[in-house]
């Protein structure tokens, strides 16, 4: 791998998944408790598996439909 490959990563923090979606920590939080958006639990850890977010947004998507 050279330097300017990044890993790719299969999860993400809360605050990094609400960075992709371009809304705040509270309201991913929210979206996480809420069960609109799908986390895990690694550890002790909740993550937001990268797929997650696309099912979260093809969802609105439909709503909209």
């Amino acid at each position: 791998m050279n330097d300017r490959t990044a890993p790719v990563r299969l999860v993400l923090t809360i605050e990094e998944a609400a960075e992709r979606l371009g809304i705040g920590r509270t309201l991913m939080y929210a979206l996480v408790s809420a069960g609109a958006v799908e986390s895990v639990r690694i550890g002790r850890l909740r993550r937001v598996p990268t797929d997650a977010l696309a099912t979260y947004v093809e969802g609105l998507r439909g709503e909209a439909a």
